[in-house]
């Protein structure tokens, strides 16, 4: 998709193959490759300014104020002074500009700290310190431990055996499991030497630079010999390397060329659906205008033409104007400048103060403030506030977003006996807290301090030798693939390609049964104090069909023994007969796991007799050597030993979810809100979290998986899941199908379809590729619209964007993003709102987003309050505004019928200046930063009071019509009723009063107190502010009215002040304040009336909602009891094995292993001194 397309460098042709060669910077230069330079900023000093305006100027007031200034500068036809409109027009774009100017320097900061970070390069045969930015395509670099990788590489050589190299991928993938690369051989006998190194002059060939992480294909050519080149060999940008002293790279793609940088969506400008609202119904206003000015005009060309033209002595005609008909047309415009008020550039000023106010509020909230590392939220933009009161559908990453990237040991049942659950003095169940007193592991001096597990009684199982439960933990610390680290005596680290795994071996080492050493031929395990080493005779390797993992060890006394771990489905059918009644005590263990979200897994063992491992033995190495068949005669012969296992018991293990999350889930869903979840996780883990996370449940109709592996298979998959919630979708009758079949230009937004009943969809990341092309995407569109939930497994950072901009494409709704890692990245600025949380994943999330806070669960309070609220005010704000410039405009337009069209004002020109700048400015400031309909405790409560912003019901164009409506009554009321009541008007002292002066101060006292009653009607929430706004704008009115009207003003400024007691002589008559009584009813009682009736007759679901807040009120409701969300289900979810097929087979060979830990010799060991500290996982 071009929108995801970003063109960086120079180059002019697209690139359709790379070449490139090693320490020749000469030759690879001809090609223009980019450098390592990355710029994730939208402007430089030169450019800000023109680019800036340019933006600002795509507002359509804006450029139309522009227009309003250069007519000002023409002294015919301008009344106003050209100030008028300069200075506010500038005030409000250097408000902006600096706005952005600040939000790009900070883009600026992160990009010159990731440019500048330094990196070894070689150059003529020495390693030298080089700023990323200068590295380019070709240079051979060196990476240390813990560095960053710097571009993406071709893996030389490294200081593991065989040239492996371990790295972490979570800022591309949000995986945390560490993957392995292994150089290719010609290049891993290079080792450190630098002189070899430089000497390296190998050829390159590869593909050109795409966004495929898991794709790469090129051949290396040195010395006239060709090798292949495959993604096994890359080392990416966004990688970091770990437990691995040193490793060799040659830059292949560097800066935007690399594969993170090619999945980063472009920084786009944002705007909420209420700008762009904006836009049209400043266009219907300019049209309005134009239709005023113009029916004007023709009644200044006709009222001159007909007697105009014969008063000239007394009215003379402006120099330079010799016709009606010029006259007219140079009225035209005069009253376009009159009338300007209708979109007054205040309301943009007003717009930037409420948005800034509401973003304050955001970062002021210690309700969402995290302590435990002292991160705030944070309204990084200010422009998007009242779109958060609009969401409709919530794209979300799995790993560090909804989870906190941590697995626990949480439950276990051992030997039909379950244990995890803590319980008090009367049996009864209590829920785990804070409070609640941990198993002490002090007794351990290998223990890892960071496990936690509070059911006391299996350490007495462990300390009472029970056989079951020894058997239980031995196998743990042996049926794995986990590679330990212990650089210093007693300080164990483990690196485990899956948190899983790491999870478990961790629980067995607390227990007793510390994992120390392994080589290819054994296992070293610390038993109960005793270091026991354990022959390691086979890996039976796990995969997708198998779903189990098995090892057959040699233990120290002799005995032949297979340990399996797997799936409970898969596990049970290989069960001996006699653990039918254990069978069915740990099924119920596991179901009551399951219950409550855990990923459990069964373990069992076999004990084997030694002349038929012997013979096994044998036939297995007859089989993996085999060159035909040979995956398929393993597994038969895997198939064969894995039989009549004994059963052990089963695990469970928390992926922890952070504080919240089911609950946030929950509660955003009673707000309609449709949540997908887009991982780089693979199905089995997304499912789970889906599950544990109360996304998906036993309740739903279907949970639909697609997984087809063509574009026929995909599609068929589609459409029976749609077919099944909806078979009328099928029907020609439909009306999505009409639409799109008669219409050769397709519509725009697909309408919402209802299913018939609630489900789920699940799609992996290669099912999806083929969904997202052109003929497929209406069809994906249909049916995941139709699922309350959808998970996206295995994808790409740059399909987590494609889906954003599909549903942005086809569905009239605000989408918003929420991640954590490099990986979120391009969907965080593609929907219309991102959410950066500060996580485990680096800080680039949070630098993309407009919003950022540092747990999931604060994304409720965002939404239904702080959202809600800047939604509603903002609405408020808008409505009234055009009904108060409507009503104090139009007066204009009636008066011009009756003074000849002369573009003559009503009001005296201070009114006419401080209106909208004092007198009405404060009162719908203070409404739109501080109303709110219900407080933050009913909006939480009541999330369904959310739906009305989803379907933007408070300000949309009906409602804009409806201000219109009810600005042009008032305006009728303010000005004939004014006028009616001064025509031909006696003093009581027989003093005539019916003059232009009394006429505009009764015009303009009654326009000012009926908009102060319209906003005091408008206001939900009475603060002392408000209060003090409304009645100090009519004291301010009253009071510069009375000053500027009287005899010392007109003394001193004699021309400025004309008014010269109009105040006093008028305001003192009965009369006058009668008639200004009857306008304020005149213009109050229908919007009252409606509002009442509607409420009582035709009450909006909203409207219900209120009136049970107001009837509970009353009657404060219990405080809710906290209670823990557990979902009851029959649905295991399997064990999530995360490491590569074949790493056993690795572990087996030896080819990963590092010399033998001096620590994990044989005999005993038994730590009992302080010097044995150590560190957690």
């Amino acid at each position: 998709m071009s929108l995801f397309g970003l063109k960086f460098g120079k180059k002019k042709l697209k690139e359709e193959e790379r070449q490139l060669q090693a320490n020749n910077r000469d030759f690879n230069l001809q090609f223009q490759y980019a450098n390592n330079s990355i710029k994730t900023s939208k402007y430089n000093f030169f450019t800000f300014l023109p680019l800036n305006l340019f933006e600002q100027f795509q507002r359509i007031a804006n450029a139309y104020f522009l227009f309003l200034l250069i007519l000002q500068l023409i002294p015919q036809i301008s009344s106003l002074a050209w100030f008028t409109t300069v200075v506010p027009l500038v005030l409000v774009l250097a408000v902006s500009g600096v706005k952005d100017a600040i939000d790009d320097f900070n883009r600026h900061k992160s990009d010159k700290h990731v440019n500048n970070r330094p990196v070894q390069v070689l150059i003529n045969g020495m390693l030298k310190d080089e700023k990323w930015m200068n590295v380019q395509v070709g240079d051979i670099i060196k990476l240390e431990n813990n560095n960053f990788v710097t571009a993406d590489l071709l893996l030389l050589s490294s200081s593991e055996p065989h040239s492996l190299t371990y790295i972490e991928t979570a800022e591309l993938d949000g995986e945390t499991n560490l993957k392995v690369k292994q150089a290719l051989t010609v290049t891993a006998e290079l080792g450190e030497d630098l002189q070899k190194l430089t000497e390296f002059n190998g050829e390159v060939k590869c593909e050109a630079p795409n966004n495929k992480l898991d794709k790469f294909t090129g051949t290396l050519t040195l010395r006239g010999e060709k090798y292949a080149l495959d993604n096994e060999k890359m080392l990416l940008r966004g990688c970091t390397i770990r437990n691995t002293e040193w490793c060799f790279g040659l830059v292949i793609y560097a800066g935007p060329d690399t594969k993170l940088m090619q999945n980063s969506g472009k920084t786009t400008f944002k705007r909420t659906s209420i700008d762009r609202l904006m836009n049209v119904l400043v266009l219907v206003i300019f049209a309005f205008l134009a239709l005023m000015c113009l029916i004007l005009a023709i009644g200044n060309g006709i009222w001159e033409h007909d007697k105009g033209y014969y008063f000239q002595v007394y009215l003379p005609w402006a120099e330079g104007v010799t016709s009606a008909s010029y006259s007219g047309f140079l009225m035209f415009w005069s009253y376009v400048i009159i009338l300007n008020t209708v979109v007054p550039i205040s309301l943009y000023v007003s717009v930037e103060i409420i948005r800034l106010g509401n973003s304050f509020y955001i970062d002021w909230d210690r309700k969402m403030y995290y302590p435990l590392n002292d991160t705030p939220a944070q309204a990084r933009t200010t422009t998007l506030n009242e779109e958060l009161g609009q969401i409709k559908y919530i794209f979300s990453d799995k790993t560090g977003t909804l989870t906190q990237n941590i697995m626990c040991f949480n439950k276990c049942s051992i030997n039909g006996k379950s244990y995890g659950d803590v319980c008090d003095m009367s049996g009864q169940r209590i829920e785990i807290n804070e409070n609640t007193e941990k198993v002490d592991f002090s007794y351990n001096q290998l223990a890892d301090p960071k496990f936690a597990f509070y059911d006391h009684s299996l350490v007495e199982a462990v300390k009472l030798s029970d056989v079951p439960t020894h058997r239980f933990f031995r196998l743990l610390s042996l049926c794995h693939t986990v590679m330990p680290e212990e650089k210093k005596e007693g300080n164990l680290v483990y690196q485990a390609q899956s948190p899983d795994e790491g999870a478990l071996v961790t629980a067995a080492r607390n227990f007793g049964f510390v994992f120390r050493a392994r080589t290819p031929e054994t296992i070293t395990v610390v038993e109960m104090g005793e270091t026991k080493v354990y022959k390691l005779l086979a890996i039976l390797d796990f995969n997708n069909v198998r779903k189990r993992m098995s090892v057959i060890v040699r233990s120290p006394e002799g005995d032949l023994t297979l340990y399996c771990k797997g799936a409970d489905t898969i596990l049970y059918e290989l069960l001996h007969s006699s653990c039918e009644s254990l069978k069915e005590e740990t099924t119920e263990h596991l179901n009551e796991f399951a219950g409550e979200g855990l990923r459990t897994l069964v373990v069992a063992y076999k004990n084997l007799e030694e002349d038929y491992f012997q013979d096994w033995i044998r036939r297995q190495h007859e089989a993996s050597t085999a060159l035909e068949g040979r995956e398929d005669k393993l597994s038969e012969l895997y198939e064969e030993i894995e039989k009549d296992l004994m059963l052990l018991g089963a695990t469970a293990i928390e992926d922890k979810l952070q504080d919240g999350v089911p609950q946030t889930i929950e509660t955003l869903a009673k707000a309609s809100i449709k949540i997908w979840v887009l991982t780089g996780d693979k199905q089995e883990t997304a499912m789970n979290i889906g599950y544990s996370c109360n996304l998906l449940n036993d309740d739903m109709e279907d949970v639909f998986i697609i997984e087809g592996r063509t574009s026929d298979d995909v599609l068929n998959e589609l459409r029976n899941a749609r077919k099944k919630m909806k078979p009328d979708s099928f029907l020609d009758s439909d009306e999505i199908n009409i639409q799109f079949e008669k219409s050769s230009n397709k519509p725009k937004f697909v309408p919402d379809e209802q299913a018939n009943g609630v489900y789920g969809l699940v799609i992996t990341g290669h099912s999806l590729a083929y969904a997202l092309e052109g003929n497929l995407e209406l069809e994906l569109v249909r049916t995941a619209c139709m699922c309350k939930v959808v998970i996206c497994c295995r994808v790409t950072p740059l399909q987590k964007a494609q889906v954003v901009e599909l549903v942005k494409k086809y569905k009239k709704a605000v989408t918003l993003a929420i991640g954590d890692g490099a990986n979120d990245v391009s969907m965080i600025k593609t929907a219309h709102i991102g959410v950066g949380i500060s996580g485990q994943e680096g800080m680039q999330a949070v630098l993309s987003s407009d919003f950022s806070f540092a747990q999931f669960r604060y994304l409720q309070r965002l939404l239904l309050v702080h959202g809600r609220w800047s939604y509603i005010r903002m609405c408020k704000f808008l409505k009234y505004f055009f009904y108060k410039n409507f009503a104090f405009t139009l007066v204009h337009f009636w008066y011009g019928f009756f003074s000849g069209f002369s573009a003559q004002t009503v009001y005296d020109e201070w009114f006419i200046t401080l209106y909208n700048l004092v007198y009405t400015s404060l009162p719908v400031l203070g409404m739109s930063l501080f109303d709110q309909d219900v407080d933050d405790r009913w909006s939480m409560l009541f999330p369904q009071l959310y739906v009305p912003g989803q379907q933007n019901l408070y300000f949309n164009k009906i409602v804009f019509v409806k201000c219109m409506v009810q600005g042009i009554y008032s305006s009728l009321i303010l000005f004939f009723i004014p006028y009616g009541a001064m025509y031909n008007t006696m003093r009581s002292d027989g003093k005539a009063i019916a003059d232009y002066q009394s006429f505009a101060l009764m015009a303009q006292t009654c326009l000012l107190i009926v908009v102060s009653v319209q906003i005091g009607l408008d206001t939900s929430y009475w603060t002392v502010v408000n209060q003090f706004f409304i009645w100090g704008s009519l004291s301010v009115y009253f009071a510069i009215t009375f000053t500027m009207y009287s005899d010392g003003m007109y003394l001193i400024f004699t021309a400025a002040f004309p008014f010269i007691g109009t105040a006093r002589n008028t305001l003192s008559q009965p009369n006058v304040w009668l008639a200004i009584f009857l306008s304020i009813t005149l213009c109050v009682l229908p919007v009252v009336g409606f509002r009442f009736l509607k409420a009582q007759l035709k009450p909006t679901p909203s409207d219900k909602v209120l009136l049970k807040i107001k009837e509970a009120k009353k009657r404060p409701p219990p405080p809710s009891p906290k209670r823990r969300l557990r979902r009851t289900s029959t649905r295991r979810s399997g064990y999530a094995f995360s490491h590569q097929h074949g790493f056993g087979a690795l572990i087996m060979s030896g080819r990963n292993m590092r010399p033998k830990s001096p620590f994990a010799t044989t005999g005993t060991f038994s730590p009992n001194s302080d010097k044995h500290k150590h560190k957690g996982l």
